[in-house]
This record gives structure tokens, C-alpha cells and sequence, in this order.
């Protein structure tokens, strides 16, 4: 097995590159923060505790998506721009795939610290909380995008990103929520076999 290290390198070359002539440095800053602080928090703890390659991998997939979305801002991706013009849609659905991503990475981050710790014994109720804590992670984030949008006025604006969507913030969620449960159901399996390999 490849030591997660191999991670550190792409996750600096895609932080970098997305840095190079955003579409405003003030946005970008706020989308990628979020992967600087998780980068940040698996390296302090990392001595302690090591995810499997399986779930880095689909952490610097999330990281990906900030670093798309602060480069161009969420409502300017292309390849959304041209679905939206093909598929006359009204808005750049590109943050939706973020917070897809947004259920589906802290999931699997999620049940890999409560499989390998034991936290939750009974397993009735296992799959339950880990939507659950996504659910609450989409809503806490939700609460941050707000303030920043009311503290910066229209600095934030890109940063919030409705695109004139009255059902942005509930559509944010819902979306997140069908990313945890999605890892749930497709790649449970595939996840343990990962810690299985982790563990022996």
C-alpha cells in the first residue's frame, strides 16, 4: 500500500494552480479555506490517527472541487456554464456537485472514525448519525456562508452563491444529505475492505 503522503504534493499543486489568476482573490480565499484548515487538522493529528488511501483519496477529490470553485467562483465554472446554456438552466449548478461532496467526503470521514474508535455500538442506529452529523455540518456551513455574506455585503455575494435561487440554502442541504447517503449505500463495502487493509 502507497503511503498517504503521496497526497501532500497534489494537494499543494492544485491549491497553487487555482491561485493563479482566480476570478477574485477574496472568494477564492474563502472557498479554499475550508481545505487548508482540514489539511491542516489531518496533519496535526496524523501521528495519532491515519485514514485509510481510500478516504485521502476522496478528501483531495473534495479539496478539488474548493479549488475549482474558488478559482472561477461556483456561479462561473465552464463546464457548467455550458451545461446551464445546453440544458437551458437557469443557474451554474456547479455548487451542487460541492455539496454533494459535502455529504458524501464527511461521511466516509465519519464512519472510518467510528468504525476503527467504536464509537457507536449499536449498529441500528450507526448509518442514522452518521447522516445525521452530515446534516449538521451542511447546516453549520450554511450559517457561515450567511455570516460572512451580512459581515462583507457584496464581497460575499460570490461567496454565498444563490444565483437568485430562493431555495438555495434547503437545496444545499438536501444535497448533502443524498451525498451521505449515497456513500452509505455504494461504497460501505468497499470502505471497510479499506479499513480491513488499514487495520491488519
Amino acid at each position: 500500500m502507497k503511503q498517504p503522503q503521496i497526497f501532500i504534493p497534489l494537494f499543494f499543486i492544485g491549491l497553487i494552480l487555482s491561485g493563479i489568476n482566480p476570478k477574485e482573490y477574496f472568494t477564492w480565499f474563502l472557498e479554499v479555506l475550508p481545505a487548508a484548515i482540514g489539511f491542516a487538522i489531518l496533519a496535526f493529528t496524523f501521528k495519532r490517527f491515519q485514514f485509510t488511501n481510500f478516504t485521502y483519496f476522496f478528501i483531495l477529490i473534495h479539496c478539488y472541487i474548493l479549488f475549482l470553485g474558488g478559482h472561477y467562483t461556483y456561479a462561473e465554472v465552464p463546464p457548467f456554464e455550458w451545461i446551464k446554456e445546453t440544458f437551458n438552466q437557469s443557474r451554474n449548478n456547479y455548487d451542487k456537485v460541492g455539496h454533494f461532496a459535502q455529504g458524501f467526503i464527511p461521511a466516509m470521514i465519519v464512519r472510518e472514525l467510528f468504525i476503527r474508535k467504536k464509537v457507536v455500538s449499536n449498529q441500528k442506529f450507526f448509518n442514522f448519525i452518521v447522516v445525521a452529523i452530515c446534516l449538521a455540518i451542511s447546516a453549520a456551513y450554511e450559517w457561515l456562508e450567511w455570516g460572512v455574506s451580512i459581515c462583507t455585503g457584496e464581497g460575499g455575494d460570490a461567496f454565498l452563491g444563490t444565483q437568485g435561487y430562493v431555495w438555495d440554502t434547503q437545496s444545499d442541504m438536501l444535497y448533502a444529505t443524498i451525498g451521505a447517503i449515497c456513500m452509505l449505500i455504494f461504497f460501505s463495502k468497499k470502505h471497510n475492505k479499506a479499513i480491513q487493509e488499514q487495520t491488519q
